[in-house]
């Protein structure tokens, strides 16, 4: 008999296509985490393979798959995994933004509930294959009298509810531990932090397409298999941005920095009038200091680095910062930047210098952060003051 799988066509092709690329993209993480050992690299290494196993059902069945074999079982292993996806993301991104991260036995508790679903799948197997006629059937007993009536949609549930509350987790870890950078280092990690929350994004919009698609089946009308094609191909898109872009976004530098100074805001008591008269001094002290020194030309500048050069301790800078100068210590360090940018930009042998170099001098070490900065503390581009200065 003539086989028609596979068939390539406007929906398989595609679908083919997508996933094929993030499984080489997965390969290729996967080896770099066997020489380099980084955990991020490892998960990002299953979200993709996972997300491309997610993809298999819609692909194969445009390729003809369950029109040529009817009696096929394949559905029994297409176990759903979507209960997966976003532990690994918030493990990944935990693992990015923790530089002492390891992986615990109890980290296992999160996969919990996937390891249930594929236990209980290979019971039902065992079962339905045991009975008279499953060779000649698609799905056995339990497949459709159990698991498609009631297992899957409660399943379906817990997992959407269970994914959001991973949303929100990681959400929060992220907009927090953005937050700290920009409290006690003098770099922002701009194209880092953004690959970050793009990831999120993505995955976040993938959630919410899910979701809308399912309630729109369940209680408007049931889409058919094309119109639900849009949202795989959605999630192969998905699936080359993150391969590509977390392929080669080196997320080592956020995995070194060190919070382990962060002052606590509770170790922090009311100041008594003599404290204040102190911290009066601080302030002093440290514009003097900022303005002899200039520290802040060094581009990896950190919270920690200049108290121990102005003999404070880490909570006693950042409150005279924060309190003293009302801003907190990457806005503060920047400030001098951009006046140190400004002042060199007057001088004779710095006009052979492009504009970034000069901010290079100052202490920037990216473009993308200079004219961030720049922008916010002047109101204008670079170039525009540079037109008007």
């Amino acid at each position: 008999m003539f086989l028609a799988f596979p068939e390539f066509n406007i929906w398989s092709a595609p679908l083919l296509f997508l996933s094929l690329q993030g499984l080489v993209f997965a390969l290729l993480l996967l080896n770099r985490y066997l020489k380099k050992r980084s955990t991020s690299d490892l998960f990002l290494f299953f979200i993709l393979m996972v997300t491309c196993y997610q993809q298999t059902c819609y692909t194969i069945g445009f390729m003809g798959w369950y029109d040529t074999f009817r009696n096929t079982k394949v559905n029994y292993w297409l176990i759903p995994m979507s209960v997966t996806i976003l532990p690994l993301i918030y493990l990944y991104v935990k693992s990015i933004t923790m530089s002492s991260f390891r992986f615990r036995r109890i980290d296992w508790l999160h996969f919990l509930p996937a390891f249930v679903m594929i236990l209980y799948r290979i019971s039902i197997f065992g079962y339905d294959a045991s009975l008279h006629g499953f060779g000649e059937t698609q799905n056995g007993y339990l497949k459709i009298n159990l698991d498609e009536p009631y297992v899957l949609p409660i399943y379906t549930v817990f997992s959407y509810l269970q994914n959001l509350l991973y949303l929100a987790f990681t959400f929060q870890l992220f907009f927090v531990y953005r937050k700290k950078i920009k409290e006690f280092f003098s770099n922002t990690y701009k194209i880092e932090l953004n690959w970050i929350l793009s990831f999120l994004v993505l995955y976040a919009l993938l959630y919410l397409y899910d979701f809308v698609q399912t309630m729109v089946t369940q209680f408007i009308v049931e889409l058919s298999y094309v119109q639900q094609w849009w949202m795989t191909l959605y999630t192969g898109l998905i699936i080359i941005y993150v391969g590509v872009k977390g392929y080669f976004t080196d997320t080592t530098r956020l995995r070194k920095l060190n919070f382990s100074f962060a002052p606590s805001i509770n170790s922090i008591p009311n100041p008594s009038e003599n404290e204040k008269t102190i911290a009066i001094e601080d302030i002093k002290s440290l514009t003097m200091f900022m303005e002899a020194e200039k520290p802040y030309l060094n581009p990896e500048l950190n919270l920690a680095d200049l108290a121990i050069l102005l003999g404070m301790t880490r909570a006693q800078l950042s409150e005279t910062i924060n309190s003293g100068f009302k801003m907190n210590f990457n806005d503060f360090v920047n400030k001098y930047r951009v006046e140190a940018f400004k002042e060199k930009l007057l001088k004779e042998e710095y006009k052979k210098l492009s504009l970034l170099g000069i901010a290079f001098e100052c202490g920037f070490n990216s473009k993308a952060t200079f004219n961030r900065v720049f922008k916010k503390l002047t109101h204008a581009s670079p170039t525009e003051y540079l037109k008007t200065s």
